[in-house]
């Protein structure tokens, strides 16, 4: 539900005149759960909702779908021919110098920019300044409510036990057939989130040996490979409970089929692990210390442990990524690499901290989940973290 005074605080904690939201067909998903848009709405026009930092909100609507944003406060303007449309936006934003849209300049950060150029330079031909909405689509729409951080908790809880159900699997068909094909272990984690009420975009990564060192690897008949004994195995699975605003708990973890992890597995997981410490100590030192955190803070903390024990051309994405009711939500990524993530790393958010280093033979990432309370308190979610390659005996 949309709620105006607190829109309204945010903005004015911005030093901005307003909040330009707008979308056409759908391309502006952040601007469509903003306002409270149900995902399933049909819109063929475009609609501007410009919410100032006092007073009240305006609307501009096209004429055949005026009802489009009607459940939102304020006044509304119709227009039909474009001119109309243009003079019209220029009204809504009369008296406003700098406003925040889904905007960042040179498309530095492609998940907040969802408004497209001639937008932009339509705005700005009124002489306007437009900044990036990032932190304050965060606030609206990448934080989670208490209902929210108790089914995370719920499906880490089930995301984490699917990995006792994997490795027993592999252990025992590998026991009684000599071998277990990718797909199968794919499907026996989809038959365990089933069990478990839990649903997923896609299905989870199974990869052995040199599949293992490929970041997206998706298995599939044509690339479907036995695992035996002797091989090292990557498993990255992610689910959410199947309920409404559900969101999502994604882990990696990796193992060895045989009694004795060999010393060159054991030494990747080793420096990935301490690299993964240091980026969730890295959120905890600064909530502790009441300093103002960004995402490329913590992708750096953890690509400098990386980097340092000469392995950092091996570490080829960002640390992590913003979870929601998508695997890949739409708050701050922990990211220095693909993005220079500026972004604060808010109270009542969550994202992955997930660093990897691939190898032609095998690949080792370990991915937890770190939730930020509405106190500051730091949670690290999933179960313990995994210390050492899980050995399939």
């Amino acid at each position: 539900m949309f709620n105006l005074p607190a829109v309204q605080t945010a903005i004015q904690a911005s030093n901005l005149d307003g909040w330009l939201l707008y979308d056409f067909r759908g391309l502006n998903v952040l601007a469509k759960r903003v306002v409270g848009m149900p995902a399933d709405a049909h819109t063929t026009r475009r609609w501007f909702y410009f919410v100032p930092a006092k007073g009240e909100p305006t609307k501009l609507v096209h004429r055949i779908e005026q009802q489009s944003i009607g459940h939102l406060p304020g006044t509304s303007t119709v227009y039909l021919k474009w001119q109309e449309l243009e003079a019209g936006l220029q009204g809504l934003l009369k008296g406003s110098k700098r406003i925040a849209m889904e905007y960042t300049p040179r498309n530095a950060n492609p998940y907040v920019s969802r408004v497209d150029g001639g937008t932009i330079e339509l705005v700005k031909s009124f002489g306007i300044e437009i900044v990036s909405s990032g932190d304050l689509i965060q606030q609206f729409e990448a934080t989670w409510d208490d209902d929210q951080w108790a089914m995370h908790l719920e499906a880490a809880k089930h995301t984490r036990s699917a990995y006792d159900v994997t490795f027993a699997f592999i252990a025992e068909r590998i026991k009684a057939a000599g071998q277990v094909m990718e797909t199968e272990v794919q499907a026996r984690i989809m038959q365990h989130f089933a069990e478990h009420g839990m649903i997923t975009d896609h299905p989870p990564i199974v990869g052995v040996g040199p599949h293992s060192g490929d970041p997206h690897y998706a298995p599939n008949t044509e690339s479907d490979t036995p695992i035996k004994a002797g091989d090292f195995v990557l498993v990255d699975l992610w689910a959410k409970l199947d309920k409404p605003n559900a969101v999502y708990s994604d882990l990696t973890r990796v193992a060895f089929v045989g009694s004795r992890v060999p010393e060159k597995y054991t030494k990747i997981f080793n420096i990935v692990a301490a690299a993964r410490d240091a980026g969730i100590n890295c959120v905890k030192q600064a909530y502790k210390a009441g300093r103002v955190l960004q995402g490329w803070e913590v992708d750096k903390a953890t690509r400098d442990v990386i980097e340092k024990a000469g392995y950092g051309e091996f570490f080829c994405h960002r640390t992590g990524h913003s979870i929601g009711q998508e695997t890949h939500g739409n708050g701050a990524n922990m990211d220095n690499l693909e993005t220079r993530e500026e972004r604060q790393v808010m109270r009542q958010t969550c994202f992955s901290i997930e660093p990897g280093i691939y190898l032609p033979e095998f690949g080792v990432r370990s991915e937890t989940n770190v939730y930020i309370d509405k106190d500051g308190g730091v949670h690290v979610t999933g179960g313990e973290l995994q210390t050492e390659v899980t050995a399939i005996g």
